[in-house]
This record gives C-alpha cells, sequence and structure tokens, in this order.
C-alpha cells in the first residue's frame, strides 16, 4: 500500500526539479539545504562567479506556486545584497491527478505546475 508523501518528501521532490533547472543552466552548487524553513535552499555560482541563493517552495495545487511573501522576501533580498549574491525564486505546486484534496502518495503520479526559475530583483525598493 502506498502512503502520502510528508511535507519534506514533497520540499524534496520540488528541489529535484528546481535542481535539474539548475544543473542545465550550468550552475555550480556551493551549497544545498533541503531542511525545511531553511534558505536558501541552493547556494550556486554561474559561469563568471556570481552567486546566487535560490529559495524552493512547494505548494499544494490549486494554490499558486508563483506566490511569496514580499514582506519575508525583502528582508531575504537585503541578506543576499550583504553577500553579493542575487535571488532566484522557484515556486512548484504539486498535486493528486484523482483530485485536489487528495494526498500526493509515494511512487504514483502526481501532477506538476512549475513555470521556471525567476529571478527577484534585489536592487530594486
Amino acid at each position: 500500500m502506498s502512503k502520502a508523501l510528508t511535507k519534506q518528501e514533497l520540499h524534496n521532490l520540488a528541489m529535484n526539479h528546481v535542481g535539474k533547472e539548475l544543473e542545465q543552466r550550468g550552475f555550480e552548487f556551493i551549497a544545498i539545504n533541503s531542511q525545511l524553513g531553511r534558505h536558501p535552499q541552493f547556494v550556486c555560482i554561474d559561469k563568471n562567479a556570481q552567486y546566487f541563493f535560490v529559495l524552493v517552495k512547494a505548494v499544494l495545487l490549486p494554490e499558486n506556486p508563483n506566490n511569496y511573501d514580499i514582506v519575508w522576501m525583502e528582508t531575504f533580498k537585503n541578506h543576499a545584497k550583504s553577500k553579493n549574491a542575487k535571488v532566484l525564486y522557484a515556486g512548484v505546486g504539486l498535486g493528486n491527478p484523482n483530485g485536489e484534496e487528495l494526498p500526493i502518495m509515494l511512487n504514483e503520479d502526481y501532477l506538476i505546475e512549475y513555470n521556471g526559475i525567476q529571478i527577484i530583483e534585489t536592487h530594486l525598493n
């Protein structure tokens, strides 16, 4: 019998999708933190040695994965600026294809809404 994924497992699933995209884009991973509530999830550098802090947020559909706490993000942007890093945000929506009220099960199909990585401008505001 299958078991429902925990919040941590859903977060890890979202991180796997985002991590694959970062790899495809040529980022080099400096640090990875998959623990819920810890930010950033990825610290990466690009080919120009620019640091990036990547925030991953997993939500259950139909919640919009592209929404984030604007006040909290301002605090995080200030932290990134102090480290000369850029901020990237990746919201990942996950759901059960048999109904939004059903949990996502281990080793079963799932829905994903992922619009890619967004650049969060740190020089604004």
